[in-house]
């Protein structure tokens, strides 16, 4: 499944790690025990009380099912654009500019999956992820979304903290009007914000970098705070 890069209203250029295909279907898979486990349970609980799934109780029978035919709304608005299967796997929902989804984004989704997975076993939604390049399928098409996988990827470049490479030229000499405890805290809240897509925090760091340091720069605020921490590590080492 390929990523992709979006630019926001913000200026903030957000990678999106779209959740495998793979991945999907896991959590897919994960969610339907869930519900069919509590199908089984409700089955059961009516059996032991001799209330048979006949006409007589069919009403009840159909109160005691909407936890199910509802549940990926209900998991989803609730857990912030996860399931339980979701969460197992570290995926969400997120809208295409990584924000998080309105209530009309889940439920477009929601209503959808009679199309995506009702029709065909679902290989609808599979060809629809697979063709798509964004990770979406019809629902997600509709509502603007997208599932992300928010495992961390490492790579050899992540394994060497704050590795500068012997001939980086550094951009910001003003860097140095910061202190340890400035750039670890900018580090932390800059990695945090950007792992959940907080767009508002990393425009807020931004600005506080530049009262700091008095920095007049034409980098977008994600590209800025980044050049700001090798910059800073740079002179660090000098």
């Amino acid at each position: 499944m390929d990523n992709f890069q979006i630019e926001t209203a913000q200026n903030i250029s957000i990678s999106q790690n779209v959740a495998h295909i793979t991945t999907r279907i896991g959590s897919y898979l994960i969610d339907a025990l869930f519900i069919i486990g509590y199908v089984f349970i409700v089955f059961f609980i009516m059996g032991m009380l001799n209330m048979d799934p006949d006409m007589k109780y069919m009403s009840f029978y159909m109160l005691l099912m909407l936890p199910a035919f509802f549940y990926s709304l209900v998991f989803e608005v609730l857990m912030n654009g996860q399931t339980p299967g979701k969460y197992f796997n570290n995926t969400r929902v997120v809208k295409l500019d990584g924000s998080k989804p309105t209530f009309g984004s889940y439920l477009i989704r929601w209503l959808l999956r009679i199309v995506d997975f009702s029709l065909a076993s679902g290989s609808v939604a599979v060809l629809t992820i697979l063709l798509n390049g964004k990770g979406q399928r019809l629902g997600d098409l509709a509502a603007g979304t997208t599932v992300i996988s928010e495992k961390k990827r490492i790579t050899l470049k992540d394994t060497i903290a704050n590795d500068v490479v012997d001939n980086y030229t550094p951009t910001y000499s003003q860097v140095t009007l910061l202190t340890d405890d400035d750039i670890h805290t900018i580090k932390n809240v800059f990695r945090d914000a950007k792992r959940k897509r907080n767009h508002k925090v990393i425009l807020k760091l931004h600005s506080k970098i530049i009262e700091l340091t008095g920095i007049t720069t034409n980098q977008n605020p994600m590209n800025f705070v980044d050049t700001v921490i090798k910059d800073y590590h740079f002179y660090a080492k000098q």
